[in-house]
């Protein structure tokens, strides 16, 4: 799943100022590490005066404000035939707002010292914002610009535009992009979900200023909004600034309806492509992030192929065999969709070879689940990394206070997750283990033909990392 990032040029007064911060950053980690990512770190929920709520955690270590925003609809609220509107939307922010051109607006942005940064994903739009705790009111300001009252000005337009399609033609000849394409539309069919979030190259240069314009009003509102907020500062400047910052926006956004769908599974697929290696990928049911099941799905996925260097698929396939040099499986919870996900590549001419144990381990999986010392393992490991993946520095806490709002699981869920990964037991393991891997999967191979016949499936995918989990 292709993000964008557009990010405003990074200032140089920001560069100078965040040095010294950065070097006191380097040198005290390991004694502000532990006070950020502990598990009674204070989490406020903030109403502003206009009733713009945000999560705040105050931290004055060192005298910088980060804030992550998102709002929901991204590149599934794109209108049929306008696919990579939001994904060209988000390029255009720091490109011009309210007054000033962009010109004007980088020139201030640059002497303000603060960043800020936009980018579009499927479910969501989403904003970061940084700056020292000095350069506030003037970052704000502009951020206020960015938010409210983008330009979408014809000269930066077409430039965005332009690298929008330069980057569509480089995907069009590569195996790792169309794979990915024919991957989606397979799986998800005439969703949103099956079309790229940059869009299609007819697509793009379809659209239009008023497109842009009526994207923005349309998603842009208060009640599809949230944010989140670590640093040097406290809950009534911060209220004062939510305010500034989104208050003037329209009450309620006005999304289509999106549904839900489960991914069309049970499919063989190839893409024929002259490559040394042959990936292959995987797709099987997922569960739904709020699902009750889902620490137990998670656990399972753990000691299958989510714990990588420590899990079944790898021992099986790259220790002891030497087929690969990465393998793993994840759990995807979107928002419309969820499923559970195998990747790796091998030499093309042991394809069926490595098909038979991945599948011979996903059949043990489901039919015995986890030895209670895998679960224990997996629970312990689960327990222990998410503060290293999750709550690290200030950026990545934001990102994942975010994240947990936009999953609606609650301002105390840090606090409750080490007891609900702890409650769960192996027949709940085993039980989801039987829900989700007794199904067929569909199975994609890229790279040289194979023989043909029903073993030769076909996929595209570099080895799978783990997905980081932010709720889960």
């Amino acid at each position: 799943m292709k993000t964008n990032r557009f990010i405003a040029t990074t200032p140089r007064l920001m560069q100078v100022k965040v040095l010294l911060a950065t070097v006191l950053l380097a040198f005290a980690f390991v004694a502000i590490h532990p006070m950020l990512a502990r598990a009674d770190m204070r989490i406020q929920k903030v109403e502003s005066p206009a009733g713009i709520t945000a999560w705040l955690v105050e931290d004055y270590s060192v005298p910088i404000v980060s804030m992550r925003f998102a709002f929901r609809g991204g590149s599934v609220q794109d209108p049929g035939g306008k696919e990579g509107l939001s994904y060209l939307m988000s390029g255009l922010f720091d490109e011009g707002a309210g007054d000033l051109d962009r010109e004007a607006f980088q020139d201030r942005l640059d002497d303000s010292g603060a960043e800020i940064s936009f980018s579009a994903d499927t479910d969501e739009i989403l904003g970061s914002f940084r700056a020292i705790d000095e350069d506030l009111e003037e970052g704000f300001a502009l951020l206020a610009k960015a938010v409210q009252s983008p330009r979408f000005d014809p000269e930066p337009l077409e430039r965005v535009r332009s690298q929008i399609l330069t980057g569509i033609e480089a995907g069009s000849r590569d195996p790792q992009e169309q794979s990915n394409r024919k991957w989606a539309a397979a799986l998800y069919g005439d969703h949103p979900y099956a079309s790229p979030t940059e869009g299609t190259a007819e697509s793009v240069k379809t659209l239009t200023r008023e497109d842009l314009v009526a994207q923005h009003e349309a998603v842009f509102a208060r009640d599809n909004l949230v944010v989140s907020v670590v640093g040097a500062i406290d809950a009534e400047t911060l209220g004062r600034y939510l305010d500034q910052v989104f208050a003037p926006l329209p009450a309620k956004a006005d999304l289509r309806e999106v549904p839900k769908v489960m991914p069309e599974l049970g499919q063989e697929l190839s893409v024929a492509y002259d490559l040394p290696q042959t990936s292959i990928r995987m797709a099987y049911p997922g569960v739904d992030r709020k699902d009750p099941g889902f620490f137990a799905a998670y656990l399972m996925n753990e000691v299958l192929g989510g714990g990588t260097f420590s899990s079944r698929l790898f021992e099986e396939v790259r220790e002891k065999r030497g087929l690969t040099y990465g393998i793993g499986s994840s759990l995807s919870t979107r928002r419309y969709s969820s499923g559970l996900g195998i990747a790796t590549s091998t030499r093309s001419d042991r394809v069926s070879e490595t098909l038979a144990i991945i599948k011979d381990e996903v059949q043990r999986m489901a039919e015995e689940g986890p030895t209670e010392e895998e679960l224990e393992a997996a629970k312990r490991y689960t327990i222990g990394a998410y503060a290293i993946n999750n709550l690290d520095s200030s950026t990545s806490i934001a990102s994942t206070l975010t994240q947990l709002q936009l999953e609606d699981l609650g301002i105390d869920y840090i606090d409750r997750r080490e007891a609900l990964i702890e409650a769960v037991t192996i027949d709940q393991v085993r039980e989801q283990a039987q829900r989700l891997l007794t199904t067929t999967p569909t199975v994609m191979l890229v790279g040289p033909e194979q023989g043909g016949g029903s073993d030769q499936p076909a996929a595209s995918e570099t080895p799978a990392k783990p997905e980081t989990e932010t709720g889960g």
